[in-house]
């Protein structure tokens, strides 16, 4: 019986996990290398179509402004080789992305891919405090909202999140700063180093994902707390916190979690703005600068990390929501 059963084992539930793991993770990987291409491809042409000298921008970022002169900028132009033909810069760099050589800062000479590492550490430390802030925020409000629909809860929390969803970043940002900084003095406005410098730009992508997240929680409860399954779980005599923690809460967790790929574009978007307005020294940051100094490798590297990290954010949403929802796993 032992035999038969490791043999059932074997042959079926484990090709079967690995089935369903793989149809999650190749169509992934073959856009995350679709990421990589179109993205690096669109940040070449758009950062070659911006109006100006490019050699001239690379030598003020170097030199600084007062410092540049037309012999300075066509120094950088033949020490960087920027009087080449587009087409020609372009095939190197796609060589050496399948390399994946991100190349040297025009600006400073160090490498990106160093940079970017450097970066990254500080940006997905504020993703995590935002995302765990709008975690603790949004969905067990919208949770309480939907166990009595069209209640008093359930009417304040949906205005104030139609409120928060029209606010965009930037907007929100400065009302905090002007409210904790400037009006209350509780918080600094700007700046990295303690933890106090987290709250408020956290606090800023929080507010606009809990606004969503909490919308989804509550019509995934209403849906739950309507269905035949759960009302048959209060007929055999299960009290409201049994009913939801055996029947309720795996079942509402799904859109929830599956949301969060959603959430994942107005976090990497709203990072940009966000660590600008607050001199937070992400990629986001870096991002706006080398825009305005013209560094076309801290550019694709920088747009090329993002894009390829919202794939990696959704692979995982992906590979949870398989392990969260037997019928995913169904071959």
């Amino acid at each position: 019986m032992d035999a038969i059963n490791a043999r059932r084992f074997g042959s079926r539930r484990f090709p079967a996990l690995g089935a369903g793991l793989g149809r999650v993770l190749l169509p992934r990987l073959l856009q995350a290398g679709l990421v990589a291409w179109l993205v690096g491809t669109l940040t070449f042409v758009l950062t070659r179509t911006l109006p100006g000298d490019m050699a001239y921008r690379i030598a003020a970022g170097r030199y600084g402004h007062d410092m540049v002169d037309g012999a300075a900028a066509e120094a950088v132009r033949t020490e960087l080789a920027l009087d080449q033909p587009a087409l020609l810069a372009y095939l190197s760099w796609l060589g050496d992305l399948l390399r994946l050589d991100l190349g040297r800062s025009l600006v400073s000479g160090a490498p990106v891919i160093e940079e970017l590492g450097h970066l990254l550490g500080h940006s997905l430390g504020l993703a995590a405090v935002a995302l765990l802030l709008s975690l603790l925020l949004g969905p067990p409000l919208g949770l309480a909202a939907g166990l009595r629909p069209g209640g008093a809860l359930d009417r304040v929390s949906e205005a104030v999140a139609s409120l928060l969803r029209a606010l965009p970043p930037f907007a929100l940002g400065l009302l905090l700063i002007l409210l904790f900084s400037v009006s209350l003095g509780w918080l600094p406005a700007a700046g990295h180093g303690r933890s106090a410098h987290f709250v408020l730009p956290a606090l800023t992508l929080a507010l606009a994902l809990a606004a969503v997240s909490s919308r989804v929680a509550r019509h995934a409860m209403v849906e739950v707390s309507g269905s035949a399954y759960y009302a048959f779980s209060r007929t055999k005599g299960l009290g409201e916190r049994l009913s939801f923690l055996r029947h309720g809460l795996r079942n509402v967790a799904l859109p929830i979690v599956a949301y969060l790929g959603v959430q994942f574009v107005t976090l990497i978007e709203g990072v940009v703005v966000v660590e600008t307005l607050f001199a937070w020294p992400g990629i986001g940051h870096a991002l706006v600068h080398a825009i305005v100094a013209r560094d076309l490798p801290m550019i694709q590297g920088t747009a090329l990390l993002m894009g390829l990290l919202f794939v990696a954010l959704n692979t995982g949403v992906d590979l949870f929501c398989h392990g969260l929802d037997p019928r995913r796993r169904q071959p």
